[in-house]
């Protein structure tokens, strides 16, 4: 079993993934800058803990499954600490409304719409496999997958 795999197993049975993915928005191969308003649109309705000083989130979502959040950098975020079921969905909600990847460890990009691909950097495209998922399921199946 694949050492992703047997992390998306933990996380299925409660305990956070302790890896981390990173999200970021590229366009023409270059990176771009996050819209802030939409992250907190997404993000703060399940903010738990903040330390605005270091750029750090704990999320708690419906579930009660959490994820750690680091958006130190205006174009990427780190996600890390994640668990698997309502806190993908989130995630899946953030990529699709920013317009954003996301980046596994390993060399795996999960692109919201076959269309991003187009607009990723040359290095992402090369070497690394791509995988269209656009539910927090499917980001799940992807993780397990890679």
């Amino acid at each position: 079993m694949h050492g992703y795999s047997r992390l998306l197993k933990r996380a299925q049975s409660g305990e956070n993934l302790g890896y981390d993915v990173f999200v970021c928005r590229l366009l023409n191969g270059e990176s771009e800058p996050l819209d802030q308003g939409v992250m907190n649109a997404v993000l703060d309705p399940y903010v738990t803990a903040r330390d605005p000083e270091h750029g750090f989130l704990q999320l708690t979502a419906g579930d009660g499954g959490q994820a750690d959040v680091y958006t130190s950098t205006d174009t990427n975020i780190t996600i890390s600490r994640f668990s698997v079921g309502e806190i993908l969905d989130v995630l899946a909600d953030l990529l699709k409304r920013l317009g954003a990847v996301l980046v596994l460890p390993g060399g795996t990009v999960i692109l919201q719409r076959a269309a991003d691909r187009a607009h990723l950097s040359q290095d992402l495209k090369d070497g690394w496999s791509h995988v269209v998922a656009p539910t927090g399921e499917e980001i799940a199946e992807a993780i397990r997958m890679s």
